[in-house]
């Protein structure tokens, strides 16, 4: 396939496309992948394949959109503005979506593949959500160059937004009361399907210009849904009492609280849930055929994958990275405010790569090595503040790669037995990052430091930083002191008060 021309993939570190690239390349395809930050794909483990080419671009940027699909012969649109844009995304996905047919057409693309979402436009339930996907699909199929639509519903597998959902609530709710929608017909697919499909359109031509419908070989009821859920995950059956009171806002809110899903993300995919969400047609069938994987058999699937940490993608991971401008520079008075810090170090001695593992582990099941219990009071108070708390969790327990949710927190740089660097998520009045550094010194020697940055808004950011102050001293020095007990090292000096200068300021490479 030497010959064929590269194939545009964007939004490269989401949850589909994110799948769909290695799939790709292990069928031969050169792939340009696209995305927001480099470092994040390149930290992809498909990043540094010889058949890759990495490309910064945003649909909200023609030019780079028409650098991105430049050679390309297809172009997969697999973008949504739903958690960058929050509540103005349907405005931004249908200027994307005409953001990609400028830049396709000028530069000759051949085929754009795009995943949209099922169900009924003219229902009387019809959600903005799918209003907006079906919208980005419209301007698809009346642009100059042919496209292929494919609608899904709810899609099983590991990390996607909608089996969290479907997990968190029948893992911790064993009495659900649900809105009337719990007994709404819908028609899941596995992600292996999707991605199935997917493939399957860019190898035939016969399915430019044609809109399908794709789904798995079951319809089935949100309820039992619930249920069959709670069978392959050896749960009792949750009891479900639906109510006709509770709207989609509320049903969002109430799964912020009890999923890792946040409200912004939730309401859209609540509201579609007020009507049926099952294949009109399917005829995609006999083009692409395919084994279509049972709803049982999706979940058995991704709760294997959970348990043996192979999660490839998570819809939390997608999304920019949004480096903060003054943590480039020493100088507050360049940045337009002043930087408060809060930092430890201490020298140890062990192996510095036990004392790494143990900071590669930090967040998650693992929590934070000391302190765990403000940790988690922390976490409660931020989700009733409207942020993610520490229900995210992690990817993996095993590793990290940039861009990585992390509880609260997103991996912005790692380098490897030498730092990580964490930017704070959660809701607080300004920007803050977490920074672990170890310098190894000798074989069984280094410095280990943990420095916390905070760069406040306005005079309700001093109040926050001052006021939590003591807090920060007091569990800055238990997690240093539990991360060198995890390791197996001991200290050579006990920690003392880290205050770096302008010298000691993060190094973040070029976005």
């Amino acid at each position: 396939m030497n010959n064929v021309k590269p194939i545009l993939v964007t939004g490269a570190t989401g949850y589909v496309s994110g799948r769909l690239i290695p799939l790709l390349l292990a069928d031969g395809y050169k792939v340009k992948a696209m995305g927001r930050s480099i470092p994040k794909m390149q930290d992809r483990p498909w990043g540094q394949d010889q058949n890759v080419e990495l490309v910064k671009g945003d649909i909200q940027d023609v030019e780079s959109l028409k650098n991105a699909a430049k050679g390309c012969g297809t172009v997969y649109y697999l973008v949504h503005s739903m958690i960058s844009q929050k509540g103005k995304y349907r405005n931004a996905d249908k200027n994307g979506a005409r953001n990609m047919v400028q830049a396709a057409t000028q530069e000759g693309v051949d085929h754009i593949i795009y995943l949209g979402g099922l169900g009924d436009i003219n229902h009387k339930n019809i959600s903005k959500h799918l209003i907006s996907r079906n919208e980005v699909g419209k301007i698809f199929m009346e642009s100059p160059v042919p496209a292929t639509i494919l609608r899904a519903a709810m899609i099983l597998g590991s990390g996607s937004a909608s089996f969290e959902i479907l997990r968190y609530l029948t893992e911790r709710l064993p009495i659900m009361i649900t809105p009337k929608w719990v007994s709404m017909p819908t028609q899941p697919i596995s992600i292996t399907n999707v991605l199935g499909y997917l493939k399957g359109c860019l190898e035939h031509p016969e399915t430019k210009g044609k809109i399908f419908d794709i789904g798995g070989p079951e319809v089935i009821t949100y309820r039992d849904l619930f249920r069959l859920f709670a069978k392959e995950a050896n749960l009792p059956a949750p009891f479900i009492i639906p109510v006709p009171l509770l709207t989609p806002k509320f049903s969002s809110l109430w799964i912020h609280l009890v999923t890792p899903v946040p409200a912004a993300i939730a309401q859209p995919l609540a509201e579609g849930l007020s009507l049926p969400t099952t294949c009109t047609e399917n005829s995609i069938t006999r083009i692409i055929p395919q084994d279509l994987i049972s709803c049982s058999e999706a979940i058995r699937r991704a709760l294997d994958r959970i348990r043996q940490e192979q999660v490839d993608t998570c819809w939390a991971d997608a999304g920019e990275i949004k480096y903060p401008e003054w943590s480039h520079y020493g100088d507050s008075a360049y940045s337009g405010g002043t930087i408060l810090s809060c930092g430890y170090q201490a020298t140890v001695k062990g192996r510095p790569g036990n004392l790494w593992k143990s900071i590669e582990k930090i967040g998650g099941r693992t929590g934070y090595y000391g302190a765990d219990l403000l940790w988690k009071v922390y976490g409660i108070i931020d989700i009733f503040t409207g942020g993610v708390g520490l229900s995210r969790g992690r990817r993996s327990e095993k590793e990290l790669r940039v861009g990585d949710a992390l509880d609260f927190w997103r991996v912005l740089e790692i380098e490897t037995e030498s730092k990580l660097i964490l930017l704070a998520e959660m809701k607080i009045p300004g920007e803050a990052l977490l920074e672990i550094k170890m310098e190894a010194m000798n074989r069984d020697l280094c410095n280990v430091s943990l420095l916390a940055r905070f760069f406040p808004k306005g005079l309700v950011g001093l109040v926050y930083w001052y006021a939590l102050h003591p807090f920060h001293q007091y569990v800055f020095t238990q997690m240093l002191k539990g991360l060198v007990n995890a390791s197996n090292s001991k200290f050579v000096k006990n920690p003392n008060k880290y205050s770096p200068g302008p010298a000691n300021t993060c190094r973040l490479s070029d976005q």
